[in-house]
């Protein structure tokens, strides 16, 4: 699923993300708003992973969508 469409979806795909990142706050979600570049900065702060490797989780993360 390209990020466009993800974009659109975030509302129903927010259960999703926090069950992938748990670590995410419920807000943090929230405020990713469905943008690809918030996510991967989020998820990288939060778990302690380099940029390439959220990036990773993040198109991994799309690609089940």
């Amino acid at each position: 699923m390209n990020w466009d469409i993800i974009e659109g979806k975030w509302k129903q795909l927010k259960g999703s993300a926090q069950n992938q990142w748990g670590k995410l706050t419920e807000d943090e979600i929230d405020q990713v708003a469905g943008n690809r570049e918030k996510l991967v900065g989020l998820v990288q702060e939060r778990y302690g992973v380099a940029k390439d490797e959220a990036e990773r989780q993040v198109d991994d993360f799309a690609a089940r969508q």
